[in-house]
């Protein structure tokens, strides 16, 4: 009877076990790329990747990553998915497969590419041309991707000058030294309209001082007038809207400051 128990139990656990392992088998399809040339892997992620697929192309890429490994059609690969994760809306993503090739082909002529969409991913929008940057404020967005963004496109253009990639990085640096000092205005405005005009004074002086030939920084010197002015530090007022008038000579602001200037918040619309 105890014999008969314990054979009983041994038939139920071996029963378990082999069903765990059938429903496992049953988990785990068949690869359907198996029997695929590495070339035909290629297109079909080509194919996954312009129907907008891009979790599928990045799947292939990897496939192919292994199949063609040490061939240009790998390092190929991993610049397509890292693409494919900047299109996918997966900055994170495609920064460490690019820094991953960077690393691993510092010798490729895809380099200056490489860098150039880290810096695309970096800034984490779809930037398109000047035009479409022109409608997009990049001093509401994270400054520290900001930053990303600007070394890589700055070592592709001390790198390789004569990139056809380096013309537009010239033109998103431009656009994200602006936007980074235009942060620093914004701050500077906020502490004085909230009546903290050191700390106004403090972020003023931070643009002016980091960045240069930038039009945000013609309001920085109008924020700086205004703070020395509400503090009662008439000599640094007086010498500010004297560098505002020989630097800025044209500027709007300089109808609101001086003597008999309207004292309405230039900050304000209403």
């Amino acid at each position: 009877m105890v014999l008969g128990r314990l054979s009983t139990a041994r038939i139920g656990r071996l029963g378990l076990a082999l069903a765990l392992v059938l429903s496992g088998c049953a988990s785990d399809p068949k690869d359907p790329t198996a029997g695929w040339s590495p070339n035909k892997i290629y297109s079909e992620a080509r194919d996954e990747a312009a129907n907008g697929a891009y979790d599928k192309a990045v799947t292939l890429f990897e496939k192919l990553e292994g199949r063609a490994a040490g061939t240009p059609l790998a390092q190929q690969a991993q610049l397509e998915k890292a693409h494919a994760h900047y299109k996918a809306g997966e900055p994170g993503q495609a920064i460490a497969t690019l820094d991953r090739f960077i690393r691993l082909h510092p010798a490729s002529p895809a380099l200056d590419y490489a860098l150039y969409l880290k810096g695309l991913a970096s800034f984490n929008d779809n930037l398109g041309l000047l035009g479409r940057l022109a409608r997009k404020d990049l001093s509401e967005s994270d400054q520290k991707a900001a930053k990303e963004s600007f070394a890589a496109f700055k070592e592709l253009v001390a790198r390789f000058p004569e990139s056809k990639y380096t013309p537009d990085a010239r033109l998103r640096m431009n656009y994200i030294v602006n936007s980074l000092a235009k942060s620093e205005v914004n701050v500077a405005r906020y502490y004085h309209s909230r009546g903290a005009y050191v700390a106004a004074i403090n972020r003023a002086q931070t643009a002016i001082n980091e960045f240069r030939d930038v039009p945000a920084l013609e309001e920085a010197m109008f924020i700086l007038y205004r703070s020395y002015d509400a503090l009662g530090m008439k000599d640094l007022r007086d010498d500010t809207l004297r560098i505002m008038q020989r630097s800025y000579p044209k500027s709007e602001f300089l109808g609101q400051a001086g003597p008999g200037a309207s004292k309405r918040p230039w900050y304000r619309l209403w």
